[in-house]
């Protein structure tokens, strides 16, 4: 390993002349054999060094083994979290240092892709799938269910993974076609000072939908979907009227549509169509917040069969991590939190509708 092995050369003849050595309870070795140790490691070893400041034990690695030693509770600790991390590597996932910080927090590392498989691969054939606990109860609510709503922070996949599985029953024909809409809502800032007409104005809007689906698709099979109608973007008024068959509908930053917005989305399904609705209950952007549909919605369609309410936290986030820390923040702030936005049990894990604590 380059540019390493003086730093695990040197940490092996500090563990070995340290005089608390002599306590170390036991001693478990993890083979790192048909891997690359930097995509485990990190760049500059930034993903060992996290795991060494955050949790107790010692890490030796040594050539393709990592040496783990201290007391059994230690040791065990570190063997979920490094077992957990070189399964992920194995199934050619690119380590994020968010996913160690998850592994770290949650105990175990970054869970196995749903089924064993990636949930697609992308253009760029990387595996695309789920990252945290909550992000695998999300991917399996939308295989199970006619209806589901991802409601958690940003930064927690409900996008991406909603448009990953819509391309993959699409991939599977199981649908004929995949159409996405968001609530054309002026997020502190005013579209009609943008030039060109109506579409124009918009398209920066729908743009982050567009490129998730360039990312899971490839620039021109994206094209040639779009010019054939198999994948449609846009503003939710346009769904008016419309009846979906065989579709995947995904209505984002559903948390700026109102009730009858949303009512309208959801009775639009035809035969053989499903939905996923996401959004963010503590960024509405709406003039006035307390008619959000997604906050409404949650309380009226509670206990109806085929619908699923996933809730992420901040323990979902899987972008940056300071992107976990700002939401933490603000969270505890509280100052865009609106009345009756519902908070998770438990970090990272879905929760039924009927568990959610009622408004104030």
């Amino acid at each position: 390993m380059h540019g390493t092995g003086g730093f695990f050369i040197r940490r092996a003849v500090e563990a070995a002349k340290d005089s608390t050595i002599t306590m170390t309870h036991r001693t478990e070795t993890l083979s790192l054999a048909g891997i690359e140790p930097l995509a485990l490691l990190g760049r500059h070893d930034a993903h060992l060094r996290l795991i060494e400041s955050r949790m107790p034990g010692r890490v030796v690695v040594r050539g393709d083994q990592v040496v783990l030693s201290g007391s059994e509770s230690e040791v065990d600790a570190l063997k979920r979290v490094f077992a957990g991390l070189i399964e992920s590597v194995r199934q050619q996932r690119a380590l994020s240092e968010s996913d160690v910080q998850y592994a770290i927090e949650s105990g175990h590392g970054a869970p196995a892709l749903a089924g064993g498989e990636p949930l697609l691969w992308s253009a760029k054939r990387q595996p695309v799938g789920p990252r945290t606990g909550g992000q695998s109860e999300y991917v399996q609510a939308m295989m199970q269910h006619d209806i589901v709503f991802g409601i958690g922070p940003a930064g927690t996949g409900k996008t991406y993974l909603a448009i990953a599985a819509a391309v993959a029953a699409l991939r599977r024909r199981d649908v004929d076609r995949i159409v996405l809409a968001r609530p054309a809502v002026e997020a502190g800032e005013s579209l009609g000072f943008l030039p060109g007409d109506l579409q124009e104005k918009v398209d920066p809007y729908l743009r982050p939908l567009y490129d998730a689906l360039e990312d899971f698709m490839g620039e021109e099979a994206l094209r040639r979907a779009l010019e054939n109608r198999t994948v449609e973007v846009a503003p939710l008024a346009y769904m008016r009227g419309r009846t979906l068959r065989h579709a995947f509908a995904i209505l984002d930053e559903a948390q700026n549509a109102t009730l009858t917005q949303t009512k309208m989305f959801l009775t639009r399904l035809g035969p053989q169509s499903r939905a996923v609705v996401t959004g963010d209950v503590t960024q509405i952007d709406l003039p006035q917040p307390e008619l959000s549909g997604l906050v409404a919605v949650q309380g009226i369609l509670e206990g109806v069969e085929g619908i699923r309410f996933v809730y992420l936290t901040d323990v979902d986030v899987v972008r940056h991590r300071l992107v976990q820390q700002i939401v933490l923040a603000f969270a505890r702030h509280g100052s865009t939190s609106p009345a009756g936005a519902p908070a998770a049990d438990a970090p990272g894990r879905a929760r039924p509708a009927r568990e959610r604590p009622g408004r104030g």
